[in-house]
């Protein structure tokens, strides 16, 4: 143990740091983001708050040589006052906590532009006057958006689908609901959070149809979400199909501006999933999937008849991987998909793999003409925006380290960047110098200082944080791992994200941190992700002593006697599992938010890797901490928000049930009023301090003296 005369001093950096994260909302705010770019590749629109802890975001432009402020928030009258359910459920799925404009849409042109605020309408038109006004609606809306010709605009307002006069005519209203657990034009929860399609309609090209969702949430079982700590509110009421049970009814239809519906037919039985839709110049085209996800079909719709035909079908032993932008066509009408490829995930055009062995693909960003944008990884600690035409070979566009996406148009790239830097973005066209677009984020207090390390035989991606003021040879350290480490996200990244700082500040406050991406991360092939079907915890939780024993082989100054781990989401689920499963290994931890009963969690996602639950009953079990609950000696934090309607708060509830039963001593750390991300600055600080002291304690560590 580091005794007192020993210990290092604690920098004022890291004593600011719990602040500043919460603050800037992990290093968000001031980030612009959002962007739409213009038809002629001359100007930009995008989202920003004024500064790094500014919470209001405000819509901007960007002509190539100065940005000018178009809309803020504060400055317009008061809307409805109330924020449609459905607008709060995709701001909180899409972990959006600004206030303000959260998102718009403009025609390509950037001549006109609406967005929704605070439920009310907007218009602005800077070619104009420049000034927003209101626009008369039915109701508090969301999702609106314009009309590709003509001055419409579609919106959902109370469940039914509206189009809204630009020019103050009457508005319409396209479809109603015929019940209160029907809705028009959204998509369900399993589409939003676990498919990537968070959309429910699609204009079509000529301005006098739509292709538009219906979704029947009948037979949803139906939980409710209350906040104990205050008793005075009523629960909220949530459809949510956990793993088994029955999903939404969804289905499409053709809605005329005339007042014509064309219902859209496929074989809804085999295939229940609406995995994405849309309408280019070729008409309508959709992806649905089998319920056991293992087969995805494309579809061409006819929009007078409804009629669909086959275009393409996929089908994997395990799972199909639905990836972004994916299906779309070409100007000629080429099919855009990807293929899985043994280890390789695979661009295809009209059928034909496009992009090399062992090149990645992550998304399709952009199909214009005949040429295809997409982001592609090669080497998993980053992701870089990549272009292909048929006249040439796949072509990376951005050529420094780190994670990259962007847009083009007439010549003009948009490159939004994140290095080890931080941040930035760029307007690149053929003449001229880059032109930047502001970022401006706090700078970090606890920059990430990493060690990149590749460990075992499968050369897991591994991040090393030491102290800044750590001497080799010096008192050992204790070591943290804080992992994600699940299917939805990479941590080990060359571009600095708030997790790796994060890191750092425990760094700094004594600890050595490793954070690696093992057995069923993205980014490194299909054989890779699917490594975890049917057990989502056994390879990864090896995965995680081995990057340890590596990161120790590289520093004998890792104290393997004290080793804790934490982790939020599917990292908390794997922290449960280390000091459940490895006490030889993990000496404490903290489980923020974990699944602890992986048959509580929702259909689409839980599935996907453990199968029907009725089906593959022992996978649900290997996979479940709670079943191991009379396991645990060591000593375990639970953390749940309890107004948390991604993993509702019932999966730490019962685990500390099934601990208290088995005589098992444990903490529970609830937070009212806190969904699956805690966001309020409060809480955000508050939490951290409250981790490490329960690490310190757990692991035998005294804090570094202060300066």
């Amino acid at each position: 143990m580091i005794t007192s005369a020993d210990a290092p001093s604690s920098s004022p950096a890291a004593a600011a740091y719990p602040a500043q994260v919460a603050r800037t909302q992990r290093y968000s705010l001031g980030v612009p983001g959002a962007f739409t770019l213009s038809a002629d590749g001359s100007a930009v629109l995008f989202l920003r708050t004024r500064g790094p802890e500014d919470r209001v975001s405000c819509l901007w432009l960007f002509d190539g040589d100065r940005e000018r402020l178009l809309v803020d928030p504060a400055a317009l009258a008061a809307g409805t006052g109330e924020v449609p359910e459905a607008e709060r459920v995709r701001r909180e799925r899409a972990r959006e906590r600004a206030r303000g404009i959260v998102a718009y849409d403009a025609s390509p042109d950037l001549d006109t532009v609406v967005f929704a605020l605070d439920g009310a309408l907007w218009c602005l038109e800077p070619a104009r006057d420049g000034s927003p006004r209101p626009v008369p609606t039915a109701g508090p809306v969301t999702e609106p958006r314009l009309a590709p010709r003509g001055r419409g605009v579609a919106y959902v307002s109370g469940g039914a689908l509206h189009v809204a006069d630009l020019d103050g005519g009457p508005g319409r209203e396209l479809a109603v609901p015929e019940r209160a657990d029907v809705r028009y034009g959204l998509a369900e929860h399993v589409a939003a959070e676990s498919m990537g399609r968070h959309r429910g309609y699609w204009w079509a090209p000529d301005g006098q149809r739509l292709l538009v969702a219906r979704v029947d949430e009948a037979r949803v079982q139906r939980w409710w979400i209350a906040d104990a700590a205050n008793p005075s509110r009523p629960p909220r009421e949530t459809a949510y199909p956990a793993a088994g049970t029955t999903n939404a009814d969804v289905s499409l239809a053709v809605f005329g501006l005339d007042g014509t519906r064309t219902e859209v037919v496929w074989d809804r039985a085999a295939f229940e999933y609406l995995a994405t839709a849309g309408w280019d110049a070729h008409g309508p085209l959709l992806s649905v999937q089998s319920r056991d996800q293992r087969t995805v079909q494309v579809l061409a719709a006819d929009p007078g008849t409804g009629a669909t035909r086959l275009l393409h079908e996929r089908t994997d032993p395990a799972w199909v991987q639905l990836v972004p932008g994916t299906p779309a066509r070409t100007a000629s009408g080429a099919l855009v998909h990807t293929i899985d490829d043994g280890g390789t995930r695979r661009l295809t055009v009209d059928g034909r793999p496009v992009t090399p062995e062992g090149l990645q693909i992550q998304s399709v960003e952009q199909v214009a003409g005949e040429s295809v944008l997409f982001t592609a990884v090669d080497e998993p600690t980053e992701s870089h925006l990549w272009s292909y035409t048929p006249q040439e070979a796949p072509l990376r566009l951005s050529p420094e380290p780190g994670l990259h996406t962007g847009q083009r148009a007439a010549g003009t790239l948009l490159l939004a960047s994140r290095t080890d830097d931080g941040p930035r973005f760029r307007l690149l066209s053929g003449e001229g110098a880059p032109r930047p677009i502001a970022c401006l984020a706090a700078e970090p207090v606890t920059p990430p200082r990493v060690t990149w390390l590749r460990a075992g035989d499968t050369e897991i991606r591994t991040a090393l944080l030491l102290p800044s003021w750590h001497r080799p040879g010096a008192a050992p350290l204790p070591v943290l791992l804080a992992p994600y480490a699940g299917p939805a996200q990479r941590l080990v990244l060359r571009g600095r994200n708030w997790p790796l700082c994060e890191a750092q500040w425990f760094a700094e406050e004594g600890f050595a941190v490793i954070v690696a991406d093992g057995r069923g991360t993205p980014g490194r092939g299909p054989r890779w992700e699917k490594s975890v079907h049917l057990d989502t915890l056994a390879a990864p939780l090896d995965d995680q002593v081995t990057a340890l024993h590596a990161a120790a082989a590289h520093c004998p100054d890792l104290d393997l006697e004290r080793v804790g781990i934490r982790g939020w989401s599917y990292g908390g689920t794997l922290a449960a599992a280390a000091v459940l499963r490895r006490p030889d290994v993990f000496h404490a931890a903290v489980c923020g938010a974990g699944p602890s009963d992986q048959r509580l969690y929702d259909t689409h996602w839980r599935e996907r890797f453990l199968g029907h639950p009725d089906e593959h009953p022992e996978a649900y079990e290997r996979s479940s901490p709670i079943n191991e609950a009379a396991a645990l000696r060591r000593p375990l934090l639970l953390v749940h928000g309890m107004a948390d309607d991604n993993v509702v708060a019932a999966h730490t509830l019962r685990m500390s049930a099934a601990l208290l039963a088995a005589h098992r001593p444990h903490q529970v750390l609830p937070m009212s009023d806190v969904t699956h991300g805690p966001t309020d600055p409060v809480v955000v600080e508050g939490l951290l301090r409250h981790q490490l002291n329960f690490l310190r304690a757990s692991l035998n560590v005294s804090p570094p003296q202060a300066v």
